[in-house]
């Protein structure tokens, strides 16, 4: 069982800088998206997206959100940091 150091809580994420492993700006967590049944973690909402992250083409949730596959982080601690090579 993991040690609840190692431990993050949604509240802990949400708002966090996104940021790529080269330091582009993306915009900030403004939410998680998982699956329910499983828990399994799948996309992280952007909010506040930047003019760099608009001309890729992300894929978007049902209201225009973009979205992050999760699979694409590689570290969270004061910034969320996400491998551009996994989104695009």
């Amino acid at each position: 069982m993991a040690d609840d150091s190692s431990r993050k809580f949604s509240k802990q994420i949400v708002g966090k800088t996104v940021v790529s492993k080269s330091g582009k700006r993306f915009g900030e967590v403004g939410d998680i998206v998982f699956e329910v049944k499983s828990g399994e973690l799948i996309h992280v909402v952007l909010k506040s997206p930047t003019q760099y992250v608009e001309k890729l083409e992300l894929e978007k949730g049902k209201d225009g959100q973009l979205l992050i596959p999760f699979s694409s982080v590689i570290a969270m601690g004061d910034f969320l940091v996400v491998s551009e090579e996994d989104i695009v």
